[in-house]
Protein backbone atom coordinates (compact mmCIF):
# COMPACT_ATOMS: atom_id res chain seq x y z
CA UNK A 1 0.00 0.00 0.00
CA UNK A 2 1.19 3.42 -0.88
CA UNK A 3 1.92 6.33 1.65
CA UNK A 4 0.52 9.79 1.86
CA UNK A 5 3.45 11.88 2.91
CA UNK A 6 2.88 15.95 3.68
CA UNK A 7 5.81 17.57 2.96
CA UNK A 8 5.72 21.26 4.40
CA UNK A 9 8.12 24.10 5.05
CA UNK A 10 6.45 26.02 8.19
CA UNK A 11 7.51 28.82 10.59
CA UNK A 12 8.60 28.40 13.88
CA UNK A 13 5.43 29.92 14.55
CA UNK A 14 3.37 27.38 12.58
CA UNK A 15 2.91 29.59 9.40
CA UNK A 16 3.15 27.62 6.46
CA UNK A 17 1.60 30.10 4.01
CA UNK A 18 3.37 31.92 1.51
CA UNK A 19 7.38 30.32 1.64
CA UNK A 20 8.44 32.36 -1.05
CA UNK A 21 9.00 35.07 1.79
CA UNK A 22 10.34 33.55 4.41
CA UNK A 23 11.75 30.46 2.87
CA UNK A 24 14.88 31.09 1.08
CA UNK A 25 17.26 32.52 3.12
CA UNK A 26 17.33 28.87 4.75
CA UNK A 27 17.87 27.18 1.39
CA UNK A 28 21.21 25.29 1.48
CA UNK A 29 22.38 22.31 -0.95
CA UNK A 30 21.40 20.32 1.69
CA UNK A 31 17.80 20.96 1.53
CA UNK A 32 17.63 20.55 -1.59
CA UNK A 33 19.20 16.86 -1.59
CA UNK A 34 16.90 16.40 0.86
CA UNK A 35 13.79 17.83 -0.99
CA UNK A 36 14.90 15.78 -4.43
CA UNK A 37 15.02 12.10 -2.48
CA UNK A 38 11.91 12.86 -0.97
CA UNK A 39 10.47 13.51 -4.48
CA UNK A 40 12.36 10.74 -6.30
CA UNK A 41 10.95 8.03 -2.96
CA UNK A 42 7.67 9.34 -4.94
CA UNK A 43 5.60 8.78 -7.62
CA UNK A 44 2.32 11.01 -7.41
CA UNK A 45 1.76 14.56 -6.40
CA UNK A 46 -1.35 15.06 -4.34
CA UNK A 47 -2.23 18.74 -4.75
CA UNK A 48 -4.99 21.40 -3.58
CA UNK A 49 -5.94 24.35 -6.08
CA UNK A 50 -4.16 26.98 -4.54
CA UNK A 51 -0.95 24.95 -4.84
CA UNK A 52 -1.55 23.43 -7.99
CA UNK A 53 -2.14 26.80 -9.67
CA UNK A 54 1.24 28.12 -8.07
CA UNK A 55 2.95 25.00 -9.42
CA UNK A 56 1.54 24.89 -12.80
CA UNK A 57 2.65 28.88 -13.15
CA UNK A 58 6.26 28.39 -11.93
CA UNK A 59 7.21 24.24 -12.95
CA UNK A 60 6.73 23.92 -16.77
CA UNK A 61 9.12 26.18 -17.67
CA UNK A 62 11.80 25.42 -15.06
CA UNK A 63 15.07 23.54 -15.56
CA UNK A 64 17.67 22.30 -13.59
CA UNK A 65 21.13 20.79 -14.06
CA UNK A 66 20.02 17.52 -11.52
CA UNK A 67 16.72 16.68 -12.61
CA UNK A 68 14.00 18.33 -10.08
CA UNK A 69 12.22 20.10 -12.36
CA UNK A 70 12.00 17.07 -14.61
CA UNK A 71 10.86 15.06 -12.35
CA UNK A 72 8.30 17.69 -11.02
CA UNK A 73 6.76 17.67 -14.58
CA UNK A 74 7.16 14.26 -15.50
CA UNK A 75 5.13 12.64 -12.42
CA UNK A 76 1.54 11.89 -11.81
CA UNK A 77 -0.62 15.00 -10.36
CA UNK A 78 -3.93 14.73 -8.90
CA UNK A 79 -5.65 17.81 -7.57
CA UNK A 80 -8.48 18.26 -5.71
CA UNK A 81 -10.66 21.26 -6.27
CA UNK A 82 -14.53 22.11 -6.67
CA UNK A 83 -13.39 24.77 -8.75
CA UNK A 84 -11.00 24.02 -11.12
CA UNK A 85 -12.05 22.45 -14.46
CA UNK A 86 -10.58 19.88 -16.96
CA UNK A 87 -8.57 19.21 -19.08
CA UNK A 88 -6.11 21.16 -16.56
CA UNK A 89 -2.73 23.02 -18.00
CA UNK A 90 -0.39 21.24 -16.34
CA UNK A 91 0.85 18.11 -17.85
CA UNK A 92 -0.02 14.86 -16.03
CA UNK A 93 -2.63 16.57 -14.04
CA UNK A 94 -6.11 14.67 -13.36
CA UNK A 95 -8.77 16.19 -11.05
CA UNK A 96 -9.65 14.82 -8.21
CA UNK A 97 -14.07 15.89 -7.93
CA UNK A 98 -16.63 14.10 -5.73
CA UNK A 99 -15.63 12.30 -2.74
CA UNK A 100 -11.79 13.62 -1.95
CA UNK A 101 -11.29 11.09 0.67
CA UNK A 102 -12.89 8.26 -1.11
CA UNK A 103 -10.24 8.90 -3.82
CA UNK A 104 -7.32 9.37 -2.53
CA UNK A 105 -7.90 5.90 -0.34
CA UNK A 106 -8.03 4.47 -3.49
CA UNK A 107 -4.82 6.17 -4.68
CA UNK A 108 -3.39 4.67 -1.38
CA UNK A 109 -4.30 1.34 -2.66
CA UNK A 110 -2.67 1.02 -6.10
CA UNK A 111 0.95 -0.33 -6.24
CA UNK A 112 3.80 2.35 -6.50
CA UNK A 113 5.89 5.01 -4.14
CA UNK A 114 4.81 7.52 -1.78
CA UNK A 115 2.33 10.26 -2.57
CA UNK A 116 3.66 13.56 -1.92
CA UNK A 117 1.61 16.60 -0.67
CA UNK A 118 2.94 19.89 -0.36
CA UNK A 119 1.23 23.30 0.50
CA UNK A 120 -2.35 22.55 0.11
CA UNK A 121 -3.16 22.94 4.04
CA UNK A 122 -6.84 22.43 3.57
CA UNK A 123 -6.29 19.13 1.60
CA UNK A 124 -4.02 18.45 4.22
CA UNK A 125 -6.62 18.76 7.40
CA UNK A 126 -9.49 17.26 5.30
CA UNK A 127 -7.25 13.76 4.59
CA UNK A 128 -6.02 14.41 8.11
CA UNK A 129 -9.85 14.14 9.59
CA UNK A 130 -9.96 10.60 7.66
CA UNK A 131 -6.82 9.70 8.44
CA UNK A 132 -5.29 8.91 4.96
CA UNK A 133 -1.87 10.66 5.92
CA UNK A 134 0.72 8.76 6.56
CA UNK A 135 3.54 10.84 7.36
CA UNK A 136 4.33 14.88 8.56
CA UNK A 137 7.95 15.62 7.74
CA UNK A 138 7.98 19.55 8.79
CA UNK A 139 10.60 21.87 7.86
CA UNK A 140 10.57 23.74 10.77
CA UNK A 141 12.54 27.27 10.00
CA UNK A 142 14.02 29.29 12.48
CA UNK A 143 11.73 32.13 11.76
CA UNK A 144 8.92 33.92 13.10
CA UNK A 145 6.52 35.74 10.63
CA UNK A 146 3.26 36.39 13.44
CA UNK A 147 0.00 36.49 10.98
CA UNK A 148 -0.11 33.71 7.83
CA UNK A 149 -2.41 30.69 7.13
CA UNK A 150 -1.38 27.85 9.79
CA UNK A 151 -1.09 24.48 8.42
CA UNK A 152 -3.32 22.91 11.36
CA UNK A 153 -5.97 25.67 11.82
CA UNK A 154 -8.99 26.14 13.78
CA UNK A 155 -10.87 23.20 13.81
CA UNK A 156 -8.60 20.74 13.08
CA UNK A 157 -9.18 18.23 16.25
CA UNK A 158 -6.84 16.19 18.30
CA UNK A 159 -4.36 14.09 16.75
CA UNK A 160 -1.91 12.03 18.26
CA UNK A 161 1.15 11.48 16.54
CA UNK A 162 4.61 9.72 17.58
CA UNK A 163 8.04 11.56 16.15
CA UNK A 164 10.20 8.82 13.98
CA UNK A 165 12.77 11.13 13.03
CA UNK A 166 14.79 14.27 13.22
CA UNK A 167 17.38 15.93 11.57
CA UNK A 168 19.04 19.31 11.71
CA UNK A 169 20.18 20.91 8.56
CA UNK A 170 23.35 23.38 8.76
CA UNK A 171 21.13 25.91 8.01
CA UNK A 172 19.01 25.69 11.20
CA UNK A 173 15.85 24.34 9.97
CA UNK A 174 14.95 21.00 11.92
CA UNK A 175 12.89 18.13 10.23
CA UNK A 176 10.42 16.61 12.19
CA UNK A 177 9.42 13.07 11.11
CA UNK A 178 5.80 12.11 12.70
CA UNK A 179 3.31 9.07 11.94
CA UNK A 180 -0.06 8.96 13.81
CA UNK A 181 0.18 7.60 17.06
CA UNK A 182 -1.03 4.20 17.16
CA UNK A 183 -3.50 3.04 19.60
CA UNK A 184 -3.05 0.31 22.26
Amino acid sequence: MRKVIVSEFVTLDGVMESPDKWHFPYWSDEMGKYKFDELLASDALLLGRVTYEGFAAAWPSATDEEGFADRMNGLPKFVASTNLEEPLEWNNSTLIKGNVAEEVSKLKQQPGQDILIGGSADLVNALLQHDLIDEFRLMVHPVIVGSGKRLFGDGSGTKGLSLVDTKTLGSGVVVLTYQPARSE
